[in-house]
């Protein structure tokens, strides 16, 4: 008669180490999960990223336009201030002469006249005050005393506002270099997230940013409405850079930001604009926001703070400078946000 034995059951010893042994495994291929490489963003999400990363870069460089345009202001202003200040240290040293010499002559014939002795007083405010009320003075001596006492507070003043602009001038340049490298980051954000494409995706997104924004289609001014005085003049200039390469910082003639574009063309018409977006939103008349009331050469000033601006050519587009590898080319007018017309 066969036996029948009940299977020998695992030792508590075994469960534990089975049991550990599976836990350890979990861990691992959590932990290798974890390490494992990030999902490639999608196209759609890399031309989000992209899109965004364009707008910063043209809000820091316009940024920089300012500052670079303030500092050009400041050290002019140095300048200037450094001319007046040498000019009224030479003429406050030809006064102390004149009066030295008198105080030399008084004293080889016997003494220094009391109000001569104001130029060596420790508080020659209030001896020429007192001078002044004892008629002790004559004139001529109280005049160039007088002439004397207020180039002196001017040389102090001007140097005050000397050592104010330079401090200032100071800030300006560590804004510009902090901005700058704020700039170069964020073009060089968005090259690496289209180098992780394919260059098939990589035209993919580069040819939906030209088809969402006018196309490359050079638009010739014979195809617009007419426009005359110097805002034709600045139409045709502008239509004239198509093709032309974005260059944050650049005002032509081969290279443009937005702004830069706006500030080229318009000058070829004689016109002088200030060198910002942000400036150039409250030049001329506001028309408004409405693209119905846009004459060619018309400034459209986009986005809440002002960052972009296309010059307006009829049709309902504008040309401009669209951002970093891209070139001048044409768009519909109201493709961005539109936060004021103005007419120059």
């Amino acid at each position: 008669m066969a036996s029948h034995r009940r299977p020998k059951q695992p030792s508590r010893a075994r469960v534990s180490v089975l049991t550990a042994a599976a836990a350890t495994a979990v861990a691992l291929s959590a932990q290798a999960s974890a390490h494992a490489a990030p999902a490639k963003p999608s196209v759609d999400e890399v031309k989000v990223q992209v899109d965004q990363l364009q707008q910063e870069q043209e809000q820091a460089a316009e940024k920089y336009n300012g500052a670079k345009e303030r500092g050009e202001q400041l050290k002019k202003q140095a300048a200037d201030l450094q001319d007046q200040i040498a000019r009224t240290q030479a003429h406050l040293t030809e006064v102390a002469a004149g009066l030295s010499a008198v105080a030399a002559d008084e004293y080889r014939t016997g003494g220094i006249d009391p109000t001569v002795a104001l130029m060596l007083s420790s508080n020659p405010d209030g001896y020429l005050d007192k001078a002044s009320s004892n008629q002790q003075a004559t004139d001529t001596q109280a005049d160039t005393l007088k002439s004397l006492r207020n180039q002196q507070r001017q040389l102090d003043q001007q140097k005050q506002e000397a050592a104010a602009i330079l401090a200032e001038l100071e800030q300006t340049n560590q804004t510009l270099s902090d901005t700058k490298a704020d700039v170069q980051k964020k073009l060089a954000d968005a090259q690496r997230l289209l180098n992780s494409l394919t260059a098939s995706q990589r035209a993919q997104v580069l040819g939906n940013d030209r088809a969402s924004r006018g196309g490359d289609r050079v638009v010739s001014v014979n195809d617009l409405p007419p426009a005359s005085g110097y805002a034709g003049v600045a139409v045709r200039a502008a239509l004239s850079k198509q093709g032309y390469m974005y260059e944050w910082g650049a005002t032509g003639p081969s290279t443009f930001d937005c702004s830069g574009l706006m500030l080229w063309a318009y000058a070829q018409a004689g016109v002088s604009l200030p060198r910002t977006s942000q400036e150039q939103a409250t030049v001329g008349v506001n028309v408004g926001t409405n693209i119905a009331n846009a004459q060619p050469g018309d400034l459209i000033i986009y986005y809440s703070d002002a960052h972009h601006v296309g010059m307006y050519i009829g049709n309902g587009m504008v040309v401009h400078a669209p951002h970093s590898g891209a070139p001048v080319r044409t768009m519909a007018a109201d493709t961005l946000p539109i936060k004021t017309i103005r007419r120059v």
